[in-house]
């Protein structure tokens, strides 16, 4: 240790111009790696790593056809049954088809009107008339299409003002190969079981996914604004709003790089307005502004190597590290200028060396206990939320090595400043009031601080994570609108999926050998024993009849389609019961596109199952997710009678309900990490439990009021509010840690414990004043955000810190008068 010594000394401080070198041509090779920063909006990175449900979604996907689209949501302004207004539709259709990155758009005009062609469903199945027909009767029209058991809700509102066109927009084959393979490929790496030669396989498949999803992206976005410039053509028209995962994706990768431009550029602002206010010197601005360069630069360099994309959970991840980095450097500044205030007979590189060996455990520590805060985020199941405690946790390691390399070695190529008065700096006279009222006023300290500690208790038993994906963005968005217009108009935006398994039937060759006759007779031909002739039976047609209106009667579920749909289109259109023969012939005799449109997406006769879809309505004030589920599970099992293995829920609303529950159980372990984690650290540190105690208390006390708050106020917990408690306790104690750590310094020398309070209050009270009003003010800056969930986190965040900035300083202290944990033993030498 004494050699590491004196190399630290020799090369940081009074050498320092090789190191910087060295430094400087480090940071070029990171910036070098930055031109391979990327950003990732899909909707993986906002699902369970380990979810069961995901993979029974993905295999009902695959099964059933699930198609990449998105939807242009129209009310017009004149009459939606009118020749004119379909006249534009159709040329709005087919502009957008000509777009290279859509393949097909279906619309209210290629919907069968079956009403008006007359004959039954199984006549009218390959002969049916629709909109553009030139003598459609508007008015009949309009009321078939309202009340259709398949259209409403899909193609137009019930109130028949609103219509949608679907865009299905172009597959890339390869990429949907590569995807699956590297997902088969990375489950085998999860699970233990990939040999070598398929992880060599892994890293070319990765390579070849980024490379194709770039591609992907690109083209995705292309064509969202080629759709956008022809929607603009048509807004006279009316209210037209485009939706879709595709352009919300695309819309989250533009707020995520609008995010980080944003939040980087106005912490930087602030932090030049800070340091000029606070230290009045243009030495002191432009250091520690390097530092944040540097240390940002390094992490963005460091993520683009190692190919690590950025989310819209980790997108504040710059502002993040800048704030850290300020805050320690400000600790750094405002000791050396005490050190160099009180002993101006020392050279500048000695002061330097001071206030370093000084610093260094101080520092350490407090980046220990915030790499735990963000280090217990890896807890949690959410893909987004690991990654970003993974990036905040490195980003600390590198902000701490860049205070005590670069900071130092920068510095010391510097001449001396001059010496400065800090006695009359903002914040002196705060934390010259803050010190009166903890050594004058301790019982109100006291009993304050237990009410807000009631208040954080009760306040958490009210916490809930229920949150709409809707309510994520601000009302004025693109996003919000378009999904607002389709879940209130247009049957709602989240799907359900309900898949039914029917058990063999016993006496499936009776069954056959009846209906193998009428077939015969009907068809001409000799039935070889194809299934469809006797899979379509009455108890199945019961059974899907009996669970869609059970879906359909819950409150929260918009449009449901399944093949009880069909079935009553026919029998509204033949006015008697639609029975298991029609349908038989029905399937044999439909167009293939008509079928692949009606029947193949809820029918599967070789697996002998069907598929219900619904849409839940997302936007419902009262929704509750977790509930609705619970419901439709112990519906199916008490009132239906299905048995459990005869039946599996999925859809999206499960994997987003999954997400939300996994957030309390991602809670409770990632606090109970930090809280056991920042004791032990505080243990070690000052070898006294009391005092482990005692530092921990202000910031479980800040961080239980942030989630009382939240349980008072109803803000729901989310992907980014979770993180919020965690991450005020891991910054939060740094407070503590500084103040303890120079409490039991200066108390030796000053001999009391009150004169060292006030002490304490006017120096390194005011370093903690200062690093906790840019932490505070840094997180406020979230709030420029378009992502609800930023803004939530931002906010209370800093009011987290606010909330910890005047407990260390108040609650803290007095503590320490109570327990008085120190011994006082007399020093005679001045450090």
């Amino acid at each position: 240790m004494n050699v590491f010594i004196e190399q630290y000394k020799k090369w940081v401080l009074l050498n320092p111009w090789p190191l910087l070198i060295v430094l400087l041509v480090i940071l070029g090779c990171f910036t070098w790696h930055a031109q391979d920063f990327r950003l990732d909006a899909s909707a993986d990175s906002l699902l369970l790593d380990d979810d069961q449900d995901l993979k029974a979604y993905r295999e009902l996907s695959d099964r059933y056809g699930s198609k990449n689209f998105l939807v242009v949501a129209i009310v017009p302004d004149a009459p939606l049954f009118n020749r004119v207004t379909l006249d534009q539709m159709e040329l709005l259709a087919s502009e957008l088809t000509e777009i290279p990155g859509v393949e097909s758009v279906n619309s209210i005009l290629d919907v069968p009107l079956l009403s008006q062609s007359g004959g039954s469903l199984t006549e009218l199945a390959g002969n049916f008339r629709t909109l553009r027909d030139p003598d459609i009767d508007f008015d009949r029209a309009r009321m078939e299409l309202i009340n259709s058991p398949v259209f409403s809700e899909l193609v137009v509102s019930v109130d028949g003002m609103t219509t949608a066109l679907q865009l299905n927009l172009v597959n890339n084959s390869d990429f949907e190969r590569v995807k699956n393979l590297k997902r088969r490929l990375s489950l085998k790496m999860s699970q233990g079981s990939i040999s070598e030669e398929q992880k060599l396989r892994l890293d070319d498949v990765s390579v070849e996914y980024q490379r194709l999803k770039d591609e992907v992206n690109q083209l995705n976005h292309e064509t969202i604004a080629s759709i956008r410039q022809v929607l603009d053509k048509y807004r006279p028209m009316g209210h037209l709003m485009l939706g879709g995962v595709s352009m919300i994706a695309d819309d989250m990768i533009s707020f995520i790089r609008n995010d980080l431009i944003k939040f980087g550029a106005g912490v930087m602002i602030f932090l030049i307005v800070m340091l000029a206010v606070i230290f009045r010197s243009a030495r002191w601005v432009v250091l520690p502004l390097a530092s944040c360069a540097y240390a940002g630069m390094i992490m963005i360099g460091l993520l683009g190597m190692a190919g690590w994309q950025v989310t819209v959970i980790s997108s504040n991840f710059i502002s993040l590290m800048l704030i850290l980095t300020m805050s320690m450097n400000v600790h750094l500044v405002v000791r050396y200028r005490q050190l160099a205030a009180e002993n101006s007979s020392w050279s500048y590189q000695e002061t330097l060396w001071v206030t370093m060996r000084k610093m260094v455990w101080p520092c350490f520590y407090t980046a220990l206990t915030t790499v735990l805060a963000f280090g217990s985020l890896v807890l949690s199941s959410i893909k987004p939320v690991i990654d970003f405690g993974w990036m905040m946790s490195i980003g600390l390691l590198v902000t701490f090595l860049v205070s005590f390399l670069f900071f130092p070695t920068a510095a010391a190529v510097l001449q001396k400043p001059a010496i400065t008065n800090d006695r009359q700096s903002p914040g002196t006279r705060i934390t010259g009031w803050l010190s009166h009222l903890s050594a004058k006023h301790g019982r109100w300290v006291i009993s304050v601080s237990l009410l807000l500690g009631i208040f954080g208790a009760v306040g958490i038993s009210k916490l809930q994570v229920e949150n709409s994906f809707i309510n994520y963005f601000g009302k004025g968005t693109e996003i919000y609108q378009g999904l607002k217009l389709i879940d209130r108009e247009l049957g709602g935006t989240t799907p359900l999926e309900v898949l039914i398994r029917f058990d063999p039937e016993p006496s499936i060759n009776e069954a056959q050998d009846e209906q193998d006759d009428e077939l015969d007779l009907l068809l001409g031909s000799v039935s070889q024993g194809d299934p469809v002739d006797y899979w379509f039976t009455p108890q199945k047609i019961e059974t899907v009849s009996a669970v869609h209106d059970f879906l359909q009667r819950q409150y929260g579920v918009g449009q449901v389609l399944s093949l009880a749909s069909l079935i009553r289109v026919g029998e509204s259109i033949s006015q008697q019961t639609f029975d298991a023969f029609e349908l038989a012939v029905l399937y044999k005799r439909m167009p293939a596109d008509l079928k692949a449109a009606l029947l193949t997406p809820y029918v599967s006769i070789e697996r002998n199952e069907v598929r219900l879809s619904a849409r839940v309505k997302d936007s419902l004030p009262n929704l509750r997710r977790n509930d609705l589920l619970k419901e439709i599970q112990v519906g199916l099992e008490k009132e239906l009678d299905l048995k459990s293995q005869n039946f599996q829920i999925s859809g999206l609303v499960v994997l987003y309900n999954n997400m939300l529950q996994s957030l309390f159980e991602s809670q409770i372990k990632s606090l109970g990490v930090v809280m056991l984690g920042i004791a032990v650290m505080l243990l070690v540190l000052f070898r006294s439990i009391k005092l482990a105690l005692i530092g921990v208390v202000p910031n479980i006390l800040a961080a239980s009021i942030i989630l009382g708050l939240m349980g008072w106020l109803r803000i729901p917990m989310d992907m980014m509010t979770i993180t919020i408690a965690s991450i005020t306790l891991g910054i939060a104690v740094d407070n503590s840690i500084h103040y303890l750590y120079r409490f039991r310094t200066e108390l030796p020398r000053l001999g009391d414990y009150v004169a060292t309070l006030h002490y304490c209050h006017a120096n390194i009270g005011r370093a903690i004043f200062y690093t906790a009003t840019t932490i505070i003010v840094g997180f406020s800056i979230l709030v420029l955000s378009n992502f609800l969930p930023t803004i939530f986190f931002g906010l209370l965040t800093a009011l987290g810190m606010a909330i910890a900035l005047f407990a260390s300083l108040t609650l803290l202290p007095q503590l320490i008068l109570l327990i008085r944990p120190f011994a006082i033993k007399t020093e005679n030498h001045h450090l």
